[in-house]
């Protein structure tokens, strides 16, 4: 029998070996995670084979820190996705919903910044309603198509647009769109900001809220959204539609009440052809504006996806609303027309203040009010793919960017919205609106070159882009034919411009007013300047 102290040294043995053996076990953990060169971010190899090749990417990341604090900020960061520019493997494409892809889209063209472009058919470009109609659904649909293309480009090889466009323009070429790109998502989403914050500071006057924190509210709103990243956007997307549509229904009511819509004169001639070219510029610029990032949000769905049923869930999810809303917008101008009231606020206050005539005065008071507090806030909708693909776009103009997480990005660029949307409304609003118009030619130019590179050079084959060269110099297309299609199709903008800042000596010569063909120019001039060039580059450089 052995003694008490026996015991007691054998327990007291027994449990430091349990405690030896649990310690040597999170060694081993900790080794497992713990990279050798002691970096603070390892990835677990994933492997995927496209044609003859197998790529390893990056699939997942950990982080280790002593710091209890850095570790619950770690936990946060985990509901956000950090994935940047590398193609997505297959393993990871687990989003099977084409509900979701149309609905994204959807809710980010169901906003107050459409309604505003719809109203522009009659108030700036002086054409009546039915002619606003016909050129709203031409041009919508001619812009809507290649984004609803191009989705499926996502899906199928799972890289982000810009890093796509190093196959469809070369490598060069594709990081100056990259630029200009991050340029087009701050400016376009100020610009949406100073539009809905408009609406906001007209809620309960006279104790209006600053401008300054109106651009604050929409901006932080949507930091929060996309600062999580892939799931919760379209999360987000999937809803946030509803509560808009449903103001535009009152908006809908509000108008037939009021009973004083006209049609106006049907007109012809060159001054009213101008007046359609210069709309269904404006039209298609808004429309086509998510070409240049939608393969960004179909990323993470399986590459076995119907590409056709993804291509009409896309194409709905964007035409239906966006026609809805423009449409409604030009009629709510018709009817501004031949009101007053209406025309007052809009010559005094712009759109924002036509809105809250319309719901407020003389109509449903504070209902009303907290309808524009709604519909202020659908901006959150648009420019969350903006503050989304930012981050993919600075990735991709050089290298070493790509080290600094989406997140981010994300936040850099937000930040940056905000100082913009701020000084803009106090001072510079016009500027601010003219100069996106301007950048918004890029697009054509942009869909052209693309769709020549896919139909004509790979034959549409899918198997021509290979996931593995995303980010290799010696088999990626330089981009010389790119670059010159593109410097040349901003000339071919140049001479076809009719706007308040630039009339083109071509845009100049339509109608007494102008009109503005300078998306027309520039998709034909790049067009020849690329398709001439590009046979030579794939000869002399095989690429």
């Amino acid at each position: 029998m052995a003694s008490s102290s026996g015991v007691e040294n054998y327990e007291l043995n027994q449990t430091t070996q349990y405690q030896n053996d649990d310690l040597e076990k999170k060694n081993h953990v900790y080794d497992d995670i713990i990279e050798e060169d002691d970096s603070s971010y390892t990835g677990s190899a994933s492997k995927f084979k496209y044609g003859d090749e197998t790529a390893e990417l990056s699939s997942s990341s950990k982080f280790t820190s002593k710091s209890p604090f850095l570790m619950k900020l770690v936990k946060l960061m985990d509901l956000a996705e950090t994935k940047g520019i590398q193609p997505v493997p297959e393993e990871e494409k687990t989003d099977s919903s084409l509900y979701d892809a149309g609905t994204m889209w959807l809710s980010a063209n169901l906003v107050v910044a459409t309604f505003a472009l719809g109203t522009l058919g009659g108030l700036v470009f002086g054409i009546n309603f039915g002619a606003c109609v016909l050129t709203i659904i031409f041009f919508s649909l001619l812009g809507c198509v290649p984004v609803a293309f191009f989705s499926t480009f996502g899906a199928h090889t799972g890289m982000r647009q810009m890093v796509l466009s190093r196959f469809l323009m070369g490598n060069v070429c594709a990081r100056v769109f990259a630029l200009i790109n991050c340029v087009a998502c701050v400016g376009w989403g100020a610009v949406n900001t100073i539009a809905s914050a408009q609406l906001l500071v007209e809620v309960n006057s006279p104790h209006n809220c600053p401008p300054w924190a109106a651009v604050l509210i929409i901006c932080i709103g949507t930091w929060f959204i996309t600062f999580f990243g892939y799931k919760v956007i379209h999360f987000y997307e999937k809803w946030s539609w509803v509560p808009t549509f449903a103001v535009f229904l009152v908006i809908i009511a509000c108008l037939r009440k009021k009973d004083t819509f006209e049609n106006g004169p049907w007109g012809g001639g060159p001054t009213t052809a101008g007046g359609v070219l210069s709309f269904g510029s404006t039209i298609f610029g808004f429309a086509i504006g998510w070409v240049s990032y939608i393969s960004d949000y179909t990323a993470y769905m399986p590459r076995s996806t119907n590409k056709i049923a993804l291509f009409f869930s896309i194409l709905c999810g964007s035409m239906i609303p966006l026609c809805f809303v423009l449409i409604l917008g030009a009629a709510a101008a018709a009817t501004t027309l031949v009101t007053p009231q209406y025309m007052t606020a809009y010559t005094d206050r712009g759109v924002g203040g036509m809105l809250y005539a319309i719901m407020v005065e003389d109509s449903l008071h504070g209902f009303g009010q907290f309808c524009c507090v709604v519909l202020a806030m659908s901006t959150v909708a648009n420019n969350v793919p903006n503050m989304y693909s930012i981050a993919f776009g600075a990735q991709s103009i050089w290298s070493p960017l790509k080290k600094c997480p989406r997140p981010l990005w994300t936040t850099v660029g937000t930040g940056i919205t905000i100082a913009i949307g701020i000084g803009a409304y106090y001072k510079f609003t016009s500027f601010m609106s003219n100069f996106m118009d301007a950048i918004s030619y890029y697009l054509g130019i942009y869909t052209t070159m693309g769709l020549s590179e896919h139909f004509i050079y790979n034959k549409g084959r899918m198997s021509s882009y290979n996931p593995a060269d995303w980010d290799n110099w010696h088999k990626l297309p330089i981009g010389i034919a790119g670059c010159c299609g593109l410097f040349v199709g901003a000339i071919g903008v140049a001479v076809g411009m009719d706007q308040t800042y630039w009339v083109g000596e071509l845009g100049r010569k339509i109608g007494e007013y102008g009109g503005d063909i300078g998306f027309e120019l520039g998709v034909g001039f790049s067009f020849i300047v690329f398709n001439l060039l590009r046979p030579f580059e794939k000869k002399y450089f095989g690429r």
